[in-house]
């Protein structure tokens, strides 16, 4: 089984952890293959960086179409161009703040959101209404600190994901910590340890539920709003949409 994990951002030390956090939770023959888009946001932090960055997660799930890729994860919280990319695929195509939602809801009856940014958390406020989470989410924390600081200022940005998370564990009420960031992936360990409740990493549960999808030979439906686009005249950049979903 092949699962594509795309980093819809273009940094690549981001890329290497997600990929290096995914393939350590993957199980024996498993293999993942991290992605990034060649053009885009070095980091997403807002609607408009989202914006951009789904049309790169579009490109990267037409090459794995090429590649017979089996299952495909959009590594970012706000999970850029989901609907978009399951309509180009017979594969499962998990965005990890869904994935994450879905598995918090599995082992407490309330949770709380441990994200990077306010605007952000705002987001995945959307999110949670979205996919029908917002009852079970007590709280949407931000630690406030760029996503980037994740890779420049790793451990000033662990101190200040923890402080957050006992501020929820103390206030909220919950029985686990949702953690809003694909490049949090690394972390999931320490955090459990220094907060003590359980926490959900949206790039680990994206690769469990593909491999569950995969095994129990569920992709996405082509019946309805999921079905192939239809081919239609695109221009200028965007040409090589022309033929909709077909590889070219």
């Amino acid at each position: 089984m092949q699962i594509r994990v795309i980093n819809p951002n273009t940094t690549r030390g981001m890329t290497d952890t997600i990929a290096t956090a995914a393939q350590g939770i993957a199980s024996p023959g498993t293999r993942i293959s991290a992605t990034q888009p060649a053009h885009g946001p070095v980091s997403i932090e807002s609607h408009f960086d989202e914006a951009i960055s789904a049309v790169g997660v579009l490109e990267e799930v037409r090459a794995g179409e090429r590649d017979g890729v089996d299952a495909y994860i959009i590594a970012c919280f706000g999970d850029p161009g989901l609907l978009a990319a399951r309509e180009l695929t017979r594969a499962p195509v998990i965005g990890i703040a869904e994935a994450a939602f879905h598995m918090a809801t599995l082992i407490s009856t309330r949770f709380s959101v441990v994200t990077t940014l306010g605007r952000t958390g705002i987001i995945a406020e959307h999110l949670l209404d979205q996919y029908g989470f917002h009852h079970h989410c007590r709280r949407v924390r931000a630690a406030e600190i760029p996503v980037l600081d994740l890779e420049d200022d790793g451990d000033a940005a662990l101190a200040r994901i923890i402080d957050e998370g006992r501020r929820a564990r103390d206030e909220d009420g919950i029985g686990a910590i949702v953690l809003g960031c694909g490049g949090m992936a690394d972390l999931t360990d320490e955090i459990a340890a220094a907060v003590g409740l359980p926490v959900v990493e949206g790039v680990t549960a994206a690769v469990k539920l593909a491999e569950a999808l995969v095994g129990l030979g569920l992709g996405t439906s082509k019946h309805g709003d999921l079905a192939f686009p239809r081919p239609k005249p695109f221009i200028g950049r965007y040409a090589h949409f022309s033929k909709g979903a077909a590889l070219s």
